[in-house]
């Protein structure tokens, strides 16, 4: 979501694969689908970008970072040469390794779950390192009205989908205070309302538990 959020505030073209297995990066496929999804990605996971000349683009932060490189015009990013192109990267890259990984597990704990009892600690363990990571993301970022300052980037799309995933906003605005303003900002934006009705809604509940 936080790429076709990305596509879209770039008013770029683009075609959407959405079979209920390839919208998650997750969750096993059927045969049929998985084999479509391994076409484009070998690990059968999106998001993936097929460019117009074919080339493919896997891994959300690098797709956004893409973006946001290949559309300079529309500042969803620090230049390479840009004051804050550092933490930029630095951030884009802590929430990959950091947080959106652990979701191939918390997914599907049975992946490293020897028993039913380990997926249950699997689950609130992994809950905990998520909350501990956007702590100490929290306590660092030098935000604004935006994570990087007082320009909406692609970092602040990515932050706001990955805090919707379980254990859901209402842990999040509790471990980033800071943070939390921002993605209310970001889920509020009147340029991205249509796309989050149509793809990421804001169903009653939506927040979680704190």
């Amino acid at each position: 979501m936080a790429v076709e959020a990305t596509l879209s505030l770039l008013g770029v073209a683009y075609d959407v694969t959405d079979e209920p297995a390839l919208a998650s990066p997750l969750r096993d496929a059927s045969p049929l689908r998985d084999q479509r999804a391994a076409g484009v990605n070998p690990l059968h996971q999106v998001p993936a970008l097929v460019l117009p000349d074919g080339e493919i683009l896997t891994e959300s932060a690098a797709i956004l970072i893409w973006l946001a490189d290949r559309y300079p015009q529309e500042r969803l990013a620090p230049a390479p040469l840009e004051r804050g192109r550092a933490a930029f990267l630095r951030w884009m890259a802590f929430v990959s390794s950091q947080i959106y990984a652990l979701y191939w597990v918390r997914d599907d704990p049975a992946r490293l779950a020897a028993d039913e009892a380990h997926k249950t600690v699997i689950l609130e363990r992994t809950a905990e390192r998520i909350s501990h990571c956007w702590r100490v993301m929290d306590a660092q970022i030098a935000s604004g009205t935006y994570l990087l300052g007082e320009e909406l980037s692609v970092l602040d799309l990515y932050v706001a989908v990955i805090s919707r995933w379980g254990p859901r906003r209402r842990r999040f605005y509790a471990a980033a205070p800071r943070m939390a303003e921002v993605v209310r900002r970001v889920d509020a934006d009147p340029r991205l309302a249509a796309l989050w009705a149509d793809r990421f809604p804001f169903v009653e509940g939506w927040e979680g538990e704190a």
